[in-house]
């Protein structure tokens, strides 16, 4: 590569490095391509990069995008998993698809700041995500309306049978 091109490369490297929320280290050797393909795929429907590259240059644009304590773990063949968005999909995006195919091997991440060694990574994508916490508070400040307006809607419905009673009683 001319060093114009690696120049490029190390530049974009460094931007996905600087608007990374999460990074993960993964080891891609053995996957047919077919499975990287799959990969992915699957890191695209949840907005994450997967991107491979020469450890050297990726030494280098972590160096300059201030996150130098991955710069000791790039070693060997490793793709890298950026997510912009959000703390947990690389992380969760990485272990699901591990499962499925041991040939992909987590070694590391990093987040705020912080390497997470590959146990860690596993544990972050055991963590609900931002819509799903949402979700589950939203649905924690509904269920008190909901016992209300399910005591209301009982105590209301005994008095209309009531009545009805009532009524058939009359007419009898």
């Amino acid at each position: 590569m001319a060093r114009p091109e690696k120049a490029a490369e190390v530049q974009a490297i460094a931007t996905h490095f600087q608007s990374a929320k999460s990074i993960v280290l993964a080891d891609y050797q053995g996957m047919s391509v077919a499975q990287m393909t799959d990969f992915r795929v699957k890191c695209r429907a949840k907005n994450v990069v997967c991107r491979v590259v020469k450890n050297r240059l990726a030494k280098i644009a972590a160096d300059q995008a201030d996150v130098s304590v991955l710069s000791e773990h790039l070693t060997g063949p490793m793709a890298l998993i950026i997510s912009a968005d959000s703390q947990v999909d690389a992380a969760k995006v990485v272990v699901d698809f591990a499962k499925d195919v041991d040939k992909l091997k987590v070694r590391g991440g990093y987040v705020d700041g912080g390497f997470l060694d590959a146990g860690q990574v596993e544990a972050l994508s055991r963590v609900p995500s931002r819509d799903e916490l949402y979700a589950k508070m939203m649905g924690s400040i509904n269920s008190p309306a909901t016992g209300i307006v399910g005591t209301i809607n009982g105590v209301m419905s005994a008095v209309v049978r009531a009545l009805d009673a009532v009524a058939k009683q009359k007419a009898a």
